[in-house]
């Protein structure tokens, strides 16, 4: 068992509270992603958790006993906890092998049962055949394998990650984003993953709590945080969005000279009257040469600007009476000049009210 709890944690320098009171929970082997930009505070709260850091407020326990308290902080090597850093920070003068048996022969286990632990988890990180090479004859990658596997032999309680990707190149980065979701669900280690890489968080995490200005913003699955976004900053942060400002009135949701049922955008309903803030996604966007058939939600617009991605289209739409702009995506045969006009068609269910 290893449930981490974090609460009202905070960490502040004289004025400054790089971590707000910020309350968190991970089940037994959940892995959760600390999202946000430079200076939010995921940093410092994995340092936390880590022992490295002490807070000023709040506590951490671990499977019920409080590991962190002002004042009372347990030592990094007493946790249980393996971490990886940026740097890889395998050692240079000990050999791919020597590196992953380290922390096990800190432990005193035999000989024997070493040997055997290093070479299975050099087989699950596929590194057998590279086993008596020195750090500086591997790639990037290849040394983060090594950090990998040194991290998890240990069989540690809690497995942190802080920015471990960010020093690979872009495929690189891809590859290995899903080594590490493959060996958490081999392995089912708790584990706490920082990033400011929303890819890497979508493609790693069961939840990411996205943090801003050292608050948690909102904790959710990877799809919710992307289709119900709580937030101006999570709806901004995760992916691209159109916010529109919004009036909620009689049951109706009304922008850009269009009116939809607050019935049918998810959460509305529920909601108060008055100005509102509308998330509308560019992938939720239909765009068409001719009005198209049905009484959903749509508007005239004008291209303004275009870009190829390769994989889509991204449209500028001027649209609406008020000088509205709509980003918008299609996919690549579906070309728009710039100038031509378009019909736009919304979708309700897509779109999400924001705080």
């Amino acid at each position: 068992m290893s449930r981490l709890s974090l609460q009202g944690l905070t960490k502040a320098y004289g004025t400054l509270r790089v971590v707000d009171r910020i309350d968190l929970t991970l089940e037994q082997g959940e892995f959760v992603s600390l999202l946000g930009p430079s200076g939010c505070g995921k940093t410092t709260t994995l340092r936390m958790i880590a022992g490295f850091v002490e807070p000023n407020e709040g506590t951490i326990t671990l499977d019920g006993e409080v590991i962190s308290a002002p004042g009372a902080t347990l030592p990094p090597e007493r946790r249980g906890m393996s971490m990886i850093f940026q740097s890889y920070a395998v050692w240079p003068n000990m050999t791919v092998e020597e590196n992953v048996a380290f922390g096990l022969k800190l432990r005193k286990l035999p000989g024997a049962e070493i040997r055997k632990r290093v070479g299975e988890i050099l087989e699950v990180v596929q590194m057998s055949h590279l086993a008596a090479r020195y750090p500086a004859e591997l790639s990037g990658g290849q040394q983060q394998r090594v950090a990998l596997a040194r991290a998890i032999v240990v069989k540690p309680q809690v497995l942190l990650l802080d920015e471990p990707l960010s020093n690979l190149d872009a495929n690189l980065r891809e590859e290995m984003r899903f080594e590490i979701r493959r060996l958490h669900d081999e392995f089912r280690i708790t584990t706490v993953y920082v990033t400011h890489d929303q890819s890497e968080a979508m493609a790693t995490s069961d939840r990411i709590a996205v943090m801003n200005a050292g608050k948690i913003e909102q904790v959710d699955a990877p799809h919710l945080l992307y289709t119900r976004p709580r937030t101006r900053f999570v709806a901004g942060f995760i992916g691209r969005t159109n916010l529109l400002p919004a009036e909620l009135r009689n049951g109706e949701i009304g922008f850009g000279g269009v009116s939809v049922p607050a019935g049918q955008v998810p959460g509305a309903a529920a909601a108060g009257g008055g100005d509102i803030l509308v998330s509308v996604r560019p992938q939720s966007i239909g765009l068409h040469r001719a009005r198209p058939a049905g009484d959903g939600p749509m508007m005239e617009g004008v291209v303004a600007h275009r870009t190829f991605l390769g994989e889509t289209w991204d449209y500028v739409i001027q649209a609406g009476g008020d000088g509205m702009r709509l980003r918008a995506s299609a996919p690549p045969l579906q070309v728009h000049e710039v100038g031509e006009s378009v019909w736009i068609e919304l979708d309700p269910r897509q779109m999400a009210m924001v705080a």
